[in-house]
């Protein structure tokens, strides 16, 4: 029998599957006949359309996350009664857990950044480790205090075999097991003339990419200024109807489900990315080397990290919140066009982790 490795992955936000898709892609090549079982509350299609390696599929939640007002706002009370629910049953729930895994017959659990998976396993003498940019010991913590919850995530991620922390990622230094890793990330192929082709767009237009990172939350674009030669490529949820707001007739918005190819792709594609500090985000616009305008998050604490590597090695200014929701950006856009444009990064952390599985599943 192929070995069994079951890996969880967070639905808070889309970073989680960006971080963890590259390397069940680099694992699958290395070990073909790998058996995977992919357990997350992110949406399947996110899942399939990164995930290229075969995997089976259960609708699960090992994390709460953080509750989000919108996606830049942490509604810390409703965090912390989320976490108060979960956690209610605590020992209950990881024996549950642990019960789980043993009929699942995982022979590894691979989190990012579930704590609950890694409890269970490690009740049930299952190999584990984490993976993740941050981890949710430490989110909490920031959010709700040091309390007994802070405790019981924290003990889950401490015991894993490995917490194998991305570049970038936060400091943790805490956790005794902790072992950085490269940058990880799915680079999309530049296929703009394509892009123009489809869309009827002169080469001299230019394209941006506005994304908030997989969080339930809605930009006001149709009070966005219209500006010459500029195009916005948003989700289709965010373009009213026609018959219900004729300013949806606009030109200059385009819908990114009308467009056939990969969100990497059409990243790679754009002449720039907006976007909210977010990993997955960063990460493939500097590998992709396209230009970031990020609207700043200063309460999350991940945010410091992440912005201090996006402008070592990318192309990127700071939104205030006023200018994002206003659409104020032409300013900005045309200093990073105007700046210099550095090379793109390589990414080899999912290589480099799907080694270090595939050693520890032996």
């Amino acid at each position: 029998m192929p070995a069994h490795l079951v890996v969880s992955i967070s639905g808070h936000g889309f970073g989680h599957v960006a971080q963890t898709a590259p390397v069940l892609n680099a694992l699958h090549q290395l070990l073909p006949q790998l058996r995977i079982t992919v357990r997350s509350s992110a949406p399947v299609e996110q899942l399939r359309s990164r995930i290229h390696a075969p995997f089976d599929h259960l609708q699960s939640r090992g994390d709460i996350g953080m509750v989000m007002s919108s996606a830049l706002i942490v509604d810390v009370e409703k965090s912390r009664a989320s976490y108060q629910a979960f956690h209610a049953e605590w020992d209950e729930l990881v024996a549950t857990e642990a019960h789980t895994l043993e009929a699942l017959q995982a022979d590894m659990v691979f989190s990012n950044v579930g704590y609950l998976p890694l409890a269970g396993a490690q009740a049930a003498g299952i190999k584990n480790a984490a993976m993740c940019s941050l981890n949710w010991a430490d989110i909490y913590r920031h959010y709700c205090g040091d309390d007994l919850i802070a405790s019981q995530i924290r003990a889950s991620y401490a015991g894993a075999d490995a917490f194998l922390r991305t570049t970038p990622g936060m400091a943790m230094s805490d956790l005794s097991r902790l072992m950085p890793v490269e940058p990880i990330a799915a680079t999309g192929q530049n296929r703009r003339d394509e892009l123009n082709r489809h869309l009827g767009l002169p080469e001299t237009e230019k394209l941006v990419l506005v994304s908030m990172g997989g969080i339930n939350s809605r930009l006001p674009v149709e009070d966005w200024p219209m500006i010459e030669g500029l195009h916005f490529v948003v989700q289709a949820c965010w373009l009213a109807a026609p018959e219900t707001d004729p300013k949806a007739m606009r030109k200059d918005f385009i819908a990114i489900e009308a467009i056939p190819m990969s969100f990497g792709d059409l990243l790679a594609s754009c002449d720039a990315l907006v976007c909210k500090p977010g990993y997955g985000s960063f990460v493939e616009a500097v590998c992709c080397g396209i230009p970031v305008l990020y609207v700043g998050r200063p309460d999350w604490p991940e945010t410091p990290a992440l912005t201090a590597w996006l402008q070592q090695h990318g192309l990127s200014l700071e939104l205030s919140h006023d200018s994002l929701l206003g659409g104020n950006i032409h300013r900005e856009l045309k200093q990073l066009w105007s700046a210099h444009k550095p090379e793109a990064l390589a990414a080899a952390g999912a290589s480099q982790v799907a080694a270090w599985i595939a050693k520890k599943l032996g």
